[in-house]
């Protein structure tokens, strides 16, 4: 399985282990079993170096993502998770067998492929984070297509076929590709540099270059736990220039119960999924017109960004962050000195021309924070300086990899800045950390799992430097008191870091906020202060985001919540619903003295009550106010609610306090 000999994974594939609360079980079919899905594990072969090398390489093209993000801890007897009503699903990294089991999957679905289809050229096969997936060069598949390839499956593991490693030279590697005629292998072979070359045989039937491991015989595979799920499109080694392939994705567990369970969550995240939600509530849209990845909110979509907004300036400005706004395009010249030219003008627009002059989109806010900070020379005594804008960005992305709110090309990041001396790092990182889990806690979010990067082989700035930011993070999250994981040698270029991914009510992780200490650009816009002798030094630089960006982590806050926001989050909080028209003008009222006390209410009328009553549900209403001709004459509604049911009759001045008072302790 020739991807773990060359290719390479960023390091934010590798996830770590925090020690933090574990997420609440999910109901499964079966009553009396739950599913339980712990925090991430670091990624760690201590006893098998050759393994973190090969999962290093492993979902190569970048557009592998798991559909479905299972978290990781050893896998659970499973007698007591019986007894316990709870199933702990085993992932690659705490189940040796099960990566085995994987990794052969994706063999044997090759091998069955190529025996339906001998003119389907083979690339590569990975095993990923729920299951396997393989590309081929072939003719487009159909779910029909996906049928007959998992009975072939089924027939090669009942065969109890041996899985078998050879180790031969670059010149028989190449001889047998040649025979077999894999354009695509002799590709990877040529990006191969360690010799010798090892090759797994299934049987004497089929074989491909890999560095393993593998199950000792097909039959160790249960055909009863592992499905085919879907056929995508990838380009070959993620180039738009290349060969577009055919991408099966499978799933592969232990056993059928693992399955099972997985299925039903992956049930669940389907029925949460926010480019479904979003419709039916009318959230957002992405408008072929205007173009892919471009984000309209509408009037209540809008609503929601607006409180996160407003929530997320007035922290900032308590913990003595200036606010900004600036440009959306800026002359090509800045983007020349920042380096994004150099090194991330694949994600860059095309420059426009504007009377002689190149012009560009940002696809950053960094250097126009810089040019603030430049306006003035500026003393020691001034910092910190923190200044902080929701700023919209701008960045390419190919159109099969735009995925609703999570992945687009116009998107609000929640970017910050601090410039400050070294001796302030720690406090600043601290601080930021406060700022983080204050902001995250307003909106639901408490289990988190952390990674600190540090200095990677090749790097900016000098070791001391590196030594004391580094040692400053680390203290900061000790003070803190949060468990996290080192990820040597993962840091960026020009600074060590620290990410922290959030995890939703399903448990799944959504990497969301950062801190990143920069030693880069400081030096390459020349940003000075004036120290206490009077001599020009350098100050420190600090990025950091908390929520990533507005679309994206709405689209988190959707699926977290279904839908179903809390009261002080919902687009509309409470809905007027009269028994029959002749109450409307009465509900008109209760409407207006609703919005006069600040609560987002509407009227819904021109049904009859228990339909009007089903439409709130599904448009997920926290509140019903229902009005009929004995609340009229008593000044009074009955309330119903999403989450407490039957709350009885309220005079209408009740009603609010009764809102109001759950909207500031952001209860119900």
């Amino acid at each position: 399985m020739a991807t773990f000999h060359f290719l390479q994974i960023s390091a934010r594939f590798l996830s770590k282990r925090t020690s933090l609360p574990l997420p609440l079980p999910l109901p499964l079919p079966n009553p009396s079993l739950s599913l339980h899905f712990p925090l991430k594990r670091l990624v760690s072969f201590p006893k098998r170096p050759e393994l973190k090398r090969l999962h290093e390489a492993a979902v190569a093209t970048g557009s592998a993502q798991p559909a479905v993000d299972l978290q990781n801890v050893p896998v659970q007897d499973t007698q007591k998770q019986e007894q316990s009503g709870k199933l702990v699903l085993p992932t690659n990294d705490s189940s040796d067998e099960l990566l085995r089991i994987r990794h052969t999957c994706a063999h044997v679905m090759a091998m069955a492929v190529q025996k339906l289809y001998p003119d389907a050229k083979v690339t590569i096969g990975p095993w990923i984070d729920n299951g396997f997936y393989y590309d081929f060069d072939m003719e487009p598949l159909t779910d029909n297509d996906l049928k007959r390839i998992k009975k072939e499956m089924d027939r090669i593991i009942k065969r109890n076929l041996p899985l078998v490693r050879e180790e031969v030279s670059r010149d028989e590697a190449q001889k047998r590709i040649m025979a077999v005629n894999e354009p695509y292998k002799m590709e990877i072979l040529d990006s191969i540099k360690e010799d010798p070359i090892t090759i797994y045989h299934i049987g004497n039937e089929w074989w491909d270059l890999c560095a393993g491991p593998h199950v000792e015989t097909t039959g160790k595979i249960n055909n009863k736990a592992f499905q085919l799920e879907s056929v995508a499109g990838a380009y070959w080694r993620g180039d738009e220039k290349k060969p577009m392939l055919q991408r099966i994705y499978g799933t592969a567990w232990e056993n059928e119960e693992q399955l099972k369970a997985y299925l039903h969550f992956k049930e669940e995240a389907k029925r949460r999924d926010h480019r479904r939600i979003g419709q039916d509530l009318d959230l957002f849209s992405i408008q072929e017109e205007a173009g892919g990845g471009l984000v309209f909110w509408h009037p209540k979509g809008a609503i929601v960004r607006h409180i996160i907004e407003d929530s997320w300036r007035k922290t900032h400005i308590e913990h003595g962050y200036d606010l900004l706004f600036t440009p959306h395009v800026a002359r090509a010249d800045l983007w020349k000195i920042s380096g994004h030219l150099d090194f991330y003008k694949e994600s860059m627009y095309d420059q426009m021309e504007i009377e002689d002059e190149l012009y560009q989109l940002r696809p950053m806010n960094c250097p126009y924070h810089i040019l603030v900070y430049k306006r003035k020379l500026h003393s020691y005594r001034d910092f910190p300086i923190r200044v902080a804008e929701l700023g919209t960005v701008y960045r390419y992305e190919l159109s099969g990899s735009l995925h609703g709110l999570f992945r687009v090309r116009g998107f609000t990041q929640d970017d910050a800045h601090i410039f400050c001396l070294e001796d302030q790092i720690k406090d600043e990182i601290r601080g930021v950390l406060d700022l983080t889990e204050e902001i995250l806690l307003q909106f639901g979010f408490s289990k988190y799992e952390v990674n600190l990067s540090t200095r990677p082989e090749k790097a900016v700035g000098d070791d001391d430097i590196w030594e004391k930011a580094t040692v400053a993070l680390k203290d900061a999250l000790d003070d803190k008191g949060w468990s996290y994981q080192i990820d040597e040698g993962g840091g960026a270029f020009y600074g060590p870091k620290i990410d922290l991914k959030i995890e939703d009510a399903l448990g799944r992780k959504w990497q969301c906020s950062t801190i990143q200490v920069d030693f880069n650009l400081p030096n390459r816009f020349d940003i000075t202060y004036v120290d206490s002798n009077s001599e020009k030094r350098r100050p420190i630089m600090i990025h950091r985001a908390v929520l990533g960006s507005l679309e994206r982590f709405f689209g988190v806050l959707i699926e977290h919540y279904a839908g179903d926001f809390p009261l002080w989050l919902a687009p509309i909080q409470a809905q007027v619903l009269p028994v029959t028209d002749t109450q409307l003008g009465f509900c008109n009222e209760v409407v207006g003295k609703l919005k006069s006390n600040g609560i987002r209410a509407e009227v819904f009328h021109g049904e009859r009550l228990p339909k009007l009553i089903r439409n709130a549900e599904k448009q997920k209403i926290p509140l019903m106010a229902v009005v009929g001709p004995k609340e009229v004459e008593t000044h009074s509604v009955t309330v119903r609610s999403r989450f407490g049911g039957e709350l009885g009759t309220m005079k209408i001045d009740e009603f609010i306090s009764s809102i109001q008072q759950a909207i500031k302790n952001r209860t119900l």
